[in-house]
């Protein structure tokens, strides 16, 4: 269902990874747990995907975001996990959730069933850097229950397939797990990175998403990704 980026959009994303490091600065968390023993330093930018910096042209994004259709949430009737099927084999025995963590980490080394067996990931909502892969879940920008409020329940099992396991847009990353567990399917109205300096990033990400495949916001929400591209 995904449409191709126009233009502007394709601006945005560049603008985003030029200022990648910018807006991952640590200091501005705003409660992210104490790392487990797993963690080796904290507050550094991930070389992957995920560390891309803050948008350097928000006016870009709010064009993108007055192009979504704005309207109440859609009920939560029929929605399963199981509507997305997700964490299909994208190469050889790696699956989607594998080549994020090869893809967001550093010196990743794996098994022969492609599964972390060591490397370093930064989470770029709140700036940790762990090295134990089970202290890292793979976050969906858009989560998937607000995707399907938000007009995915309408697509087929295949649509929703390709977008839970989207690899050609801002849409997975590799994040603290607790962090990824207090969002759940929250959209940024109610949830926000702990990191403020990534505000912007992660509005600019969520609007990528919502344009790319064509699903709608609700009036709070648009109001709160208007605020956090005041932080650019």
């Amino acid at each position: 269902m995904a449409t191709s980026l126009p233009r502007v959009l394709t601006a945005l994303v560049v603008s985003l990874v030029a200022a990648a490091g910018a807006a991952c600065a640590p200091g501005t968390s705003s409660g992210a747990r104490t790392p487990s023993t797993g963690q080796s330093s904290s507050g550094q930018a991930s070389s992957g995907q995920a560390s891309s910096g803050s948008a350097a042209a928000p006016g870009q994004a709010t064009q993108l975001l007055n192009e979504l259709t704005v309207r109440p949430e859609g009920s939560m009737s029929g929605y399963s996990r199981e509507r997305f099927p997700h964490w299909k084999t994208v190469e050889g025995k790696c699956d989607t959730r594998e080549a994020v963590l090869k893809r967001d980490g550093r010196n990743v080394r794996t098994d022969d069933n492609c599964k972390a067996t060591a490397g370093e990931w930064t989470s770029p909502y709140d700036g940790e850097t762990w090295t134990n892969a089970a202290d890292v879940d793979i976050d969906h920008m858009v989560p998937l229950a607000n995707a399907w409020r938000s007009g995915a329940a309408d697509w087929t099992d295949e649509q929703r397939q390709k977008f839970a396991n989207d690899l050609d847009h801002h849409q997975l990353f590799a994040v603290t797990d607790n962090v990824n567990q207090a969002k759940g399917d929250q959209g940024p109205e109610s949830w926000k990175p702990p990191l403020t300096t990534y505000w912007c990033t992660y509005a600019g990400y969520w609007i990528e998403v919502k344009h790319a495949y064509r699903l709608s916001v609700n009036d709070k929400e648009k109001a709160a990704l208007l605020e956090m591209l005041g932080h650019c």
